[in-house]
């Protein structure tokens, strides 16, 4: 059983059966899952992403929009969803707390190591947002990153399908799943786009392990937290 873990969600997750914005059941169905792995007596950091908003990276020179100021809003749309995620969470019973990388004291506690510890050991779980607070950096290397810093001894990739595959299962249906991989290969293949590859490439620099599974599987991130086979597993 792992002690403490990452959980990273992406925003598209979030929009459930919307095109965009968030749908309250899926995020009420995460915090029944979270709730699993809370009571095993693990410890949870969860990051958002905010694609069901805005992605930075598509807007950025197509539209007058410089990247800098589309990552921005990348940031802070994934803060929007994470204030959302707690609440929600809070309502389902699950001791939850929102923090930031950006500034935006009004809206949610800015992240210092210490009060993240002091969060996670008082059992809570720890929800943070705003990536890194840096452009050029996406929500899957913020999460990787997160983990090396509070000492996450797993980083699980939430995805809409059950690992990573050769080429998309959604548009082939001869796809053959990998139920582990190395670092370099998951690195090397340009056809592997489930996480960036700078996420990817930290992770193998600091020998963080990442899990990509199904999370709208019920029991699977609890399954994962526990070492069980889920998904793929990367290290």
């Amino acid at each position: 059983m792992y002690k403490r873990v990452l959980l990273k969600i992406s925003g598209e997750q979030l929009s459930g059966k919307h095109e965009f914005g968030i749908d309250p059941a899926v995020i009420r169905y995460f915090a029944r899952e979270v709730q699993k792995v809370l009571r095993a007596g693990c410890q949870l950091v969860l990051v958002v992403g905010g694609g069901n908003v805005v992605r930075g990276a598509q807007l950025a020179g197509k539209t007058g929009i410089k990247r800098v100021t589309a990552d921005q809003m990348g940031m802070l749309s994934g803060l929007m969803n994470a204030v959302a995620v707690t609440d929600i969470f809070e309502s389902e019973g699950v001791s939850t707390r929102c923090v930031t990388n950006i500034f935006a004291d009004q809206v949610a506690e800015p992240y210092s190591f210490r009060s993240a510890e002091s969060h996670l050991g008082a059992g809570r779980v720890l929800v943070i947002a705003g990536g890194i607070g840096r452009p050029f950096f996406t929500h899957d290397t913020a999460a990787v990153s997160m983990a090396l810093e509070l000492s996450c001894e797993l980083v699980l990739k939430a995805t809409k399908v059950d690992g990573v595959y050769d080429k998309d299962p959604m548009l082939h249906t001869d796809a053959v799943r990998f139920e582990k991989l190395s670092y370099p290969e998951a690195v090397r293949n340009d056809a592997i786009k489930v996480m960036d590859k700078a996420a990817l490439g930290l992770a193998m620099e600091q020998n963080m392990p990442v899990i990509v599974l199904d999370a709208l599987k019920a029991d699977n991130i609890l399954k994962a937290t526990k070492g069980e086979p889920v998904g793929t597993f990367i290290a």
